[in-house]
């Protein structure tokens, strides 16, 4: 059992609270064979990063903000599939509110309408792409999230689930905790993830308060470039 203290829990959303995978490869792939793009690269390079970040890096020349506008509707358009996964709720629920928060590359309604979809409580500071200027892996959000909930970013712990977010956390100095429902374990270890677990259903909140950080078990955990 490996454990860690800190001041708060900073959650990734899709592929770490929820999983919209399908929803989100459904849309990309969509996109992508449109544009005459290759779908699995497109969707591959989209997943933990802004939506406009991927549009941006295709087709330079074209109108940004449209071709978001309508990614983000067809997003929140597709719901199917879009639950918690294993272990979220529960270890949500164990964290006093001032304690945790969700840092996404989604955009505030979409984030929120997958939120209620997947039945999982709201934070108080959510943090989405409409309130950065530099997406992930820039260390902006993470950055952001810490300073909301009143903490140093070095005293919190992040959880995410792909490169590109990990890489965010680390380039914002907080300890990451990598979860294996997207990316295999060598792409997280060389993004920098500081440990390995399942998911959620691994983490185990040992003690939690409103006035003591809060205390984290790993039920399975593997130490960074173990395994």
């Amino acid at each position: 059992m490996i454990e860690i203290t800190c001041s708060a829990v900073l959650f990734d959303l899709d592929g770490v609270l929820i999983d919209s995978t399908p929803a989100v490869a459904r849309v990309w792939t969509g996109w992508a064979l449109e544009h005459g793009f290759d779908p699995a690269e497109v969707v591959k390079r989209a997943h933990g990063r802004p939506s406009l970040t991927t549009i941006r890096e295709y087709l330079p020349a074209a109108d940004l903000a449209l071709e978001n506008q309508e990614v983000e509707r067809r997003e929140m358009a597709d719901l199917e599939g879009v639950v918690a996964l294993p272990g979220a709720r529960e270890l949500l629920n164990s964290l006093p509110p001032a304690r945790w928060t969700i840092v996404t590359s989604g955009t505030r309604p979409l984030a929120e309408m997958r939120i209620r979809a997947a039945a999982l409580p709201t934070p108080e500071h959510l943090v989405t792409a409409d309130d950065i200027s530099r997406g992930k892996p820039d260390p902006e959000p993470y950055r952001k999230a810490a300073t909301l909930l009143g903490f140093r970013a070095q005293d919190c712990v992040v959880v995410e689930d792909a490169p590109a977010g990990v890489m965010a956390g680390r380039a914002a100095g907080v300890p990451v905790i990598a979860v294996r429902t997207t990316a295999r374990d060598p792409e997280l270890a060389a993004a920098g993830a500081s440990w390995i677990v399942d998911g959620c259903q691994s983490l185990a909140v040992i003690r939690a308060s409103l006035d003591a950080a809060v205390r984290l078990g790993f039920k399975d955990g593997l130490p960074r470039g173990k395994g």
